[in-house]
């Protein structure tokens, strides 16, 4: 069970109570649900039991408790506590379970993994002054909210910069608006479209424009173009690249990512690598999934993936991308998206070292090798969908 999954299982589990008359409040439009903080209970909290206690004219804490024995009942669920004035605290069921859900809806998803229809009914106008800062990121914006089913048009205050289509940024009108617009005002950068394209090219002018928050100012020189670990816009494009890199090496062994067979927990002191024989490549015309149910398996396993402690943040982050993108998208904010991409590629090459996903030396690929690579493709697929969002290209080979 996904991040997404559970909040509509939150919201399903409200709508039974007030269908069935246990509960009388309105239905919220969704349910926020978030990772629980260091030293809390469960993997998951919501705050819905609080919110609903006014309308509902009850306490909070028995809110919970009609809501707890609905959610409990749900498939991967494994445990609903009730913590504090009536927070509710999560444990879902069989997290490997859990992890092979993520991965499945990445690779199902693709590059608009993360995008949704949370902002549907929405139609939104954004209006922005004639400065490259605030073209970009509008653009930005626009991309953000479409990607959760907004509709949206953008304006300016006086005719486009002709640079600015070389940035990518597209306006649908010009002139002052009849009606006030929303406004999209970040700190200005100093500098034309033409001065930045010149120095840095579109790329990096564009991760220099939106990377900082709207309120502080753009740091917009020669460091953006350095090619090394001290440079995020490098770090991150280089951690898709090498996700990528892992896939053209693999196919080069004869394996595939996606299907998993593993045979149980690890004895103290050996390696994942030496367990769950490796079924080979698929023969031509059938898939890696009717390989691995012919050999007696399921996608990825049945037990733990074959991970180390090292995967986990990199999981814990590829879950929360949906969660991300909609928030980036509500607070018009695409600096959350870069600073989750930085987050990703960092956890990205701390798994990368710790798990290696291709064999070495005279290693055979094993079934540890094929979830490892499936872990480090969604990875790869999200950085690339990350940077699509914010207009930056993200190539295979840098």
């Amino acid at each position: 069970m996904t991040p997404a999954d559970l909040s509509r299982t939150v919201l399903h589990a409200v709508r039974r109570a007030v269908d069935e008359d246990a509960l009388r409040a309105p239905v919220p439009a969704r349910v926020r649900v978030e990772r629980t903080r260091p030293g809390g209970s469960g993997d998951y909290a919501c705050a819905v039991a609080l919110q609903l206690a006014g309308p509902a004219a009850l306490p909070a804490l028995e809110v919970a408790a009609i809501l707890r024995e609905r959610v409990a009942a749900e498939p991967g669920v494994g445990r609903v506590e009730i913590t504090g004035p009536g927070f509710l605290s999560f444990t879902l069921d069989a997290p490997a379970a859990g992890d092979r859900a993520v991965l499945d809806a990445v690779r199902e998803q693709g590059l608009a993994y993360g995008h949704g229809d949370a902002l549907r009914e929405e139609i939104l106008q954004f209006h922005h002054a004639r400065e490259v800062r605030a073209a970009v990121t509008a653009h930005a914006v626009r991309r953000l909210v479409v990607a959760q089913g907004a509709r949206v048009r953008v304006s300016c205050e006086e005719a486009s910069d002709p640079d600015w289509a070389r940035l990518g940024v597209t306006v649908d009108a010009h002139g002052t608006p009849p009606v006030p617009l929303t406004g999209i005002r970040p700190v200005p950068a100093g500098v034309t479209a033409g001065e930045l394209l010149e120095r840095l090219g579109p790329d990096a002018a564009r991760w220099g424009l939106l990377r900082p928050a709207g309120h502080d100012r753009a740091a917009l020189g020669p460091e953006l173009l350095v090619q090394g670990e001290a440079n995020p816009l490098f770090r991150v494009r280089y951690a898709h690249a090498r996700a990528r890199s892992l896939t053209r090496g693999a196919a080069l062994l004869g394996f595939t990512a996606g299907h998993a067979p593993y045979a149980g927990p690890v004895p103290d002191g050996e390696s994942h690598a030496g367990h769950a024989p490796y079924a080979g490549p698929a023969p031509d015309g059938e898939s890696q999934a009717e390989t691995a149910q012919g050999a007696g398996h399921t996608p990825y396993g049945e037990g733990p993936l074959p991970y180390d402690g090292a995967a986990r943040p990199l999981l814990d982050l590829i879950a929360d991308h949906p969660g991300v993108l909609l928030a980036a998208a509500r607070h018009r904010a695409p600096d959350r998206v870069a600073r989750q991409l930085e987050a990703v590629a960092h956890a990205f090459f701390d798994f990368h070292d710790s798990c290696p996903p291709l064999p070495a030396g005279d290693e055979k690929p094993s079934a540890a090798h094929r979830a490892r690579l499936a872990l480090a493709e969604a990875a790869g697929t999200v950085l690339a969908g990350g940077l699509s969002l914010l207009g930056i290209r993200a190539p295979e080979h840098l």
